[in-house]
């Protein structure tokens, strides 16, 4: 199968004062997934203005961006969308107020019943282990994370 489209995605890496980094627990049609949170860029937007637009719809609150961190460098394809390349863009933000969105203590404590939903959780950053991210890009930041600390 050739590869149909670029499939844009922006991601931001949020740190508390803890070294805990954010996850999101996700559920998407019926399928568990863990990830850093973020997703797609829609089109005549920014990757900034994507970042910035799915803290608010996800966190319910803005966040400053800091700095890139990372862009996929290698070929991905999208598990939800065979010949689409996934192109994941990771930038570092920080919140502009204290977290107003409601943080998990397990893995997958969804407060519905729907089919697809989410819960974000603090994680320590040298206690994450790749396995536990679903996504390939996911995996390969969080080991370069790991190996700056």
């Amino acid at each position: 199968m050739s590869i149909q489209r670029f499939n844009i995605r922006a991601y931001f890496i949020l740190y508390n004062d803890n070294d805990e980094i954010l996850v999101s627990d996700e559920l998407i049609a019926g399928k568990k997934y863990t990830k850093f949170p973020g997703g797609g860029v829609e089109f005549g937007e920014g990757i900034e203005d994507a970042i910035r637009r799915e803290a608010i719809e996800e966190l319910g609150q803005e966040v400053e961006i800091i700095q890139h961190i990372y862009t996929t460098g290698f070929f991905v394809e999208s598990m939800f969308k065979p010949g689409d390349q996934v192109i994941s863009v990771y930038y570092q933000v920080q919140l502009l107020e204290s977290p107003k969105f409601r943080i998990a203590n397990t893995k997958f404590d969804f407060d519905t019943d729907n089919h697809q939903t989410e819960s974000f959780r603090w994680a320590k950053l040298d206690a994450l282990h790749p396995n536990e991210l679903s996504f390939p890009a996911d995996k390969f930041l969080l080991k370069q994370l790991q190996s700056a600390q």
